[in-house]
């Protein structure tokens, strides 16, 4: 039975496949989400004395049960459940009878998608920023490894000043860091109760939004209820944007490690068990997995633009296209945690070939800083880069000792590269601690 029949002309059937579409199987991911906010919003119809406490605890027990079916594999959403809110409130009903259409009072199907779909994300959120911490982990132990390891430093593809592999790798590691920032930006914003705000106008009942907003483990409350509703896809895409910014980086190091591990550069060399070869040509290795890598960005700026533009210029309420913003959502973060596992096995064997590095700092590369050994004892540094100029590169260059020299903050000689390990240690402290404030919620809402 579908929530919205009033018993009057059944539904088309060619109206129904395309309205309900992918829904039905995407919100196989939403059953225990929709569980949880469930019990807590009965919890609260308790309080206000809709529901009593013996009845609270038998639509506990059977959510609870629910929640153990899908683990197993047996709360199979098909086409005709419309979502997985009408597929629970039709079992919950079959099972208790009047008290199983109790559990609808004071929300709307709006509201319990938005509470499935933060309470998903936040979720999603945890385990990608436990991907990408193990990520930057693995780049900073190369790059500390390698830490003063010379390689030409480039600007505009062709060779510029010395540089080294640590600040090579360094750089993809402080810009992770920052991505980080970004996602924990997201978590926040979506870490917000959006129950109660029912269709986007509240209801005529003394609900207590501050006690789902507890009960579920969410930082804070959202407040007005027009804007939960209009704000739907708005979050969606702060979390895809954030996303985003993690895949730019890890294409734009998957294009690096594509240049530097070809023969013609030599610098690292892949794990050959994460390369493929060709059909035809025999003597080939093929850095697939970094160009798929490369193209995954492609995919995840698709995502939100999906979502962006479904949202762009719409009215304030609910609307049924916003439906569509949540196959993106789940396809982005699906992909994330995706690209991220593959990039941290191919980053956790990385060979450097420390000689080829270091060989291919030609002498012209040490122009700059012998102009600047001139500026240094007094030789206007426009007078000294046209004595550099002009001298052919005659000179000496140690690529080690000139690596090193470089000793302000930042610069190859001093990468502060406990800097970012420290960082690394913050995320992944505040990472339990919102891992186990999320554990406690949903253990305390499951106990029986």
């Amino acid at each position: 039975m579908k929530l919205w029949d009033k018993g009057h002309v059944p539904l088309d059937e060619r109206i129904e496949r395309f309205t309900v579409g992918s829904d039905f199987a995407l919100d196989q991911n939403l059953v225990l989400y929709d569980c949880l906010a469930s019990i807590a919003h009965a919890k609260m119809l308790q309080k206000i004395h809709v529901l009593k406490p013996a009845e609270f605890k038998m639509l506990q027990k059977e959510l609870v049960a629910v929640i153990n079916l899908d683990k197993k594999g047996l709360f199979k959403m098909q086409q005709q459940d419309e979502d997985v809110h009408t597929k629970i409130e039709n079992h919950l009903t079959k099972k208790l009878g009047d008290l199983g259409k109790k559990i609808h009072t004071a929300r709307s199907r709006n509201d319990q998608v938005l509470a499935d779909l933060r309470l998903y994300s936040k979720r999603e959120l945890q385990l990608i920023i436990a991907s990408l911490l193990e990520l930057s982990s693995a780049l900073l132990h190369l790059a500390k490894r390698n830490e003063f390891v010379p390689m030409p430093g480039y600007t505009h593809t062709r060779q510029a000043m010395p540089s080294s592999i640590g600040l090579w790798v360094g750089s993809f590691v402080e810009s992770l860091l920052d991505d980080l920032r970004l996602l924990w930006g997201a978590y926040d914003l979506n870490n917000q109760n959006p129950l109660g705000s029912a269709a986007g106008y509240g209801v005529a009942l003394p609900i207590d939004r501050q006690l789902t907003t507890k009960l579920l483990g969410f930082k804070k409350l959202q407040n007005n209820t027009l804007y939960v509703q209009s704000g739907r896809g708005k979050i969606e895409s702060v979390i895809l944007s954030a996303l985003l910014q993690v895949n730019i980086d890890l294409g734009r190091l998957a294009s690096d490690l594509i240049l530097f591990s070809s023969p013609e550069f030599n610098f690292v060399r892949l794990p050959e068990e994460f390369c493929t070869g060709s059909s035809m040509m025999p003597h080939k290795q093929n850095p697939d997995v970094l160009e798929l890598m490369r193209g995954k960005s492609a995919m995840m700026q698709g995502y939100l633009i999906q979502i962006i533009n479904v949202i762009n210029g719409m009215y304030s309420g609910y609307h049924r296209d916003l439906q569509l913003t949540k196959e993106p959502l789940m396809q982005g973060l699906a992909l994330e945690k995706d690209c991220l596992d593959i990039f941290a096995l191919v980053a956790a064997k990385i060979k450097v070939n420390r000689a080829a590095a270091s060989k291919a700092c030609r002498l012209e590369l040490f122009a700059t800083d012998k102009a600047l050994e001139l500026a240094e004892k007094g030789l206007p540094f426009r007078d000294a880069y046209r004595v550099i100029a002009e001298s052919k590169f005659d000179f000496v260059a140690d690529p080690v000792e000139n690596v090193k020299r470089k000793t302000h903050l930042g610069a190859p000689g001093n990468q502060c590269l406990g800097m970012a390990e420290k960082q690394i240690l913050e995320h992944r402290q505040k990472l339990r601690e919102e891992r186990k404030n999320f554990e406690r919620a949903i253990a305390g809402l499951t106990r029986l």
